[in-house]
């Protein structure tokens, strides 16, 4: 049967070992009561527990490819929170105790990313038809377990049974590094907030007028000029190809696709900077640490602008193995409405030629997609449906519900507010299938939530616009639309608050959530 879950955390069991006595609390009998984020598709109670200890091994079937890496995430995050030393191991057949991952197909009804969890007294067993689904199992478990353990508390999970699997194929969230740079850290501590809420894509905003953030081997100006300032007059800085690999690995890693975003070709005044000979006049631009929009424009009749983008396209995308790359297409103002359609349709075609899909903001829906476009919507509903018609999937980021960059309320001393203001319930509340008339499940290719950072300027601000509306965002990607509601979720959320404080998350403590 299908049961919501409400509230508390799991507490420690009562566990005797001879003459010594570890500190306990109350058994945990209940695994519905876990306020899982996001709420699976079925969780039922058996009413025991199984508890985490220094024998425990995490166990992966062998000879099986890319189970080793997260059995070995979950080893060290169980570690991490109990203070024990929890060890992998591989395994020919289920053991008898301690936790055990399988990749299995002999459940389609969970299909790709979808997991089982079984909580026994002596074995947890999370069986996927992918590495990806046993990593999201994985996720699900360590929601039951606080962050840190206090003392030496024993740690406890209440027993029963996990049934899960995700709404849409995509659900991420996307960072603009380029009006304000973030390290390599700091991109990698994102990748950490989205895995633990099953979350499967970053989109990196990588080049906007204020700055260039990616090394680019064959034009080397557009990082040494273009990258060096953003958005105030700051130093700026930029990801060597190197460090973007480096990036990319870590993601992957955790079931995590990047997608690079060369945004074109307007918002482009860092490149337009950097090489005169992008301009039509032939005049390099003076360096922008502004936040308007819609002034620059590559030269779409200069055939030096296509070698450009071919350079750009052919580097960044032999440093990602994922399908996409995001050409941008927004807000170009100043393009003639036939030189952009122009621009979009021979870029179209560069980044088919190395390898990767399309995806772009809804503007180019303008021009004739190629096979396997992607249109994001953000704003405009008749490019959007313009796109579907023209045989676009659709990728939902609506200005006014997903952007993270707006503040929560007039009080909000961070963030703008020209899509509105986006308190948490008014995040989390809306279906993505019937955001937009015209645009149904079947043409959605998933949901992203977008950080702007005109006004965000480190990794604080960074977590108080992104908490507590991120984890809406994962549910509202995971989770079908059938068991979500405000009401029950801003209880799970709230219990959540502890996870955050525990993480050092900077959150916004919003009026609208009971917290702890």
């Amino acid at each position: 049967m299908k049961i919501i879950a409400k509230s508390v955390y799991i507490a420690a069991v009562l566990l005797f070992l001879g003459a010594c006595t570890p500190k306990t609390s109350q058994s945990p009998t209940d695994l519905t009561q876990t306020s899982f984020i996001p709420q699976p598709a079925s969780v039922t109670a058996t009413g025991d527990a199984y508890t985490v200890s220094s024998s425990t091994v995490v166990y992966y079937r062998a000879g099986t490819e890319g189970l080793q890496q997260t059995a070995a995430y979950l080893a060290e995050h169980l570690g991490e929170i109990s203070g024990l030393a929890i060890i992998t191991e591989s395994a020919e057949k289920e053991p008898s105790r301690g936790i055990y991952l399988e990749i299995s197909g002999d459940d389609p009804g969970l299909g790709n990313e979808g997991y089982e969890l079984n909580i026994d007294k002596k074995l947890v067993t999370i069986k996927s038809a992918s590495a990806a689904g046993c990593f999201y199992g994985c996720q699900t478990l360590l929601q039951t377990l606080p962050v840190k353990a206090a003392g030496d508390e024993l740690l406890a999970v209440a027993t029963g049974t996990v049934r899960d699997f995700p709404e849409y194929a995509y659900r991420g969230a996307m960072l603009d590094v380029a009006r304000h740079f973030f390290s390599v850290e700091d991109v990698k501590r994102m990748i950490d907030f989205l895995a633990a809420y099953k979350m499967n894509v970053l989109h990196l905003h990588l080049t906007d007028d204020q700055g260039w953030r990616i090394e680019i081997k064959s034009w080397p100006m557009l990082t040494e000029i273009g990258g060096s300032t953003e958005v105030g007059g700051g130093e700026g800085g930029y990801y060597t190809q190197e460090q973007y690999a480096e990036i990319v690995e870590y993601a992957q890693e955790q079931h995590i696709t990047i997608i690079p975003e060369i945004d074109m070709p307007g918002h482009t005044n860092a490149a337009l900077a950097s090489y005169a000979e992008l301009n039509c006049d032939g005049e390099a631009r003076e360096l922008y640490t502004g936040i308007e929009v819609g002034f620059s424009t590559l030269c779409t009749g200069k055939e030096i602008t296509y070698q450009f983008v071919d350079d750009v396209v052919r580097e960044v995308a032999a440093l990602i193995p994922g399908p996409w790359f995001h050409i941008g297409g927004d807000e170009s103002h100043v393009t003639a409405h036939d030189d952009y359609v122009y621009f979009v349709e021979r870029v179209q075609d560069i980044v088919v030629k190395y390898g990767k899909k399309v995806i772009g903001w809804d503007e180019i829906a303008n021009a004739t997609p190629v096979e396997g476009t992607t249109v994001q919507f953000w704003d405009d509903v008749e490019n959007t449906t313009m796109g579907v018609d023209k045989g676009a999937m659709v990728l939902m980021s609506p200005a006014a519900r997903a952007y993270m960059d707006m503040k929560y309320d007039p009080t909000t001393k961070l963030g703008l507010y020209w899509a509105g203001y986006i308190e948490v319930d008014h995040g989390y509340d809306w279906d993505p299938a019937t955001m937009v008339e015209g645009v149904i499940k079947a043409n959605i290719l998933g949901v992203e939530a977008a950080l702007w950072t005109e006004t965000i300027t480190n990794m604080d601000e960074l977590e108080y616009m992104v908490f507590p509306r991120l984890p809406g965002y994962a549910e509202i990607g995971w989770t079908a639309p059938d068991l979500r509601d405000w009401e029950t979720y801003s209880l799970r959320l709230a219990d959540h608050g502890k996870r955050f404080e525990d993480l050092e998350i900077d959150f916004y403590r919003s009026s609208l959530v009971p917290w702890k």
